[in-house]
């Protein structure tokens, strides 16, 4: 094995039982326990990731990266705007059904907790989670709605109201406390927000 491949191979390892670990533990989390599941040291995470906080936006990256590939490949270039959300709201609806579903918000969630605990890291989870965004903001932006085309700024803020409002019904969903909430749903909702007034800025009026 190369050292390119070793230390990918750390890398992964050192990722995955970071999932395990802080998902659990959260800000609690022991560098010792995640590198000693890794059946690593505590000197790789240093060596690989710089610190705990590297460790855990890593996580983060890896972990939205493929999710946000999938939309991708999912919102067509010749769809309008509407088409696009409504492509965007079924894709995120079916994760809620994912085998993983109910980890990764038990991911997220411990996350949030770890971003209120460390202002620091909250600072670069939240930089990590834009840099993914800006993926779906220019996916967005250039679609046709209304006689018009939605601009970058549009965008931005149309990407900002659909993650809070597929983050609750993703919650709602695997909590139990959204009944009914199925793939029309999830697009109904999406595209009535896309349509309204979450895409006028009052500052450009």
């Amino acid at each position: 094995m190369t050292r390119a491949e070793t230390k990918e191979r750390n890398r992964r390892a050192l990722l995955d039982a970071a999932f395990e670990v802080v998902s659990r533990d959260g800000y609690r989390a022991r560098l010792e326990e995640i590198a000693e599941r890794a059946e690593l040291t505590t000197g790789a995470v240093y060596s690989l990731f710089g610190s705990k906080s590297g460790l855990v936006v890593a996580l983060v990256t890896e972990y939205l990266r493929p999710h946000y590939e999938e939309v991708e490949q999912a919102i067509r270039a010749d769809m309008d705007l509407l088409e696009a959300v409504d492509a965007f709201a079924r894709y995120y609806r079916r994760s809620c059904d994912a085998p993983d579903a109910v980890s990764a918000l038990s991911l997220q969630i411990t996350l949030l907790d770890m971003a209120l605990h460390d202002s620091e890291l909250g600072s670069r989870l939240a930089a990590s989670v834009r840099t993914q965004e800006s993926h779906l903001i220019a996916l967005f932006t250039g679609r046709s709605h209304n006689g018009t085309v939605l601009t970058s700024h549009q965008a931005q803020r149309l990407v900002t109201a659909l993650r809070a409002l597929f983050v609750g019904l993703t919650q709602g969903v695997l909590l139990g406390l959204a009944d009914g909430a199925d793939e029309q749903y999830f697009a109904d909702a999406a595209c009535a927000l896309a349509a309204g007034a979450a895409l006028v800025d009052p500052s450009l009026q």
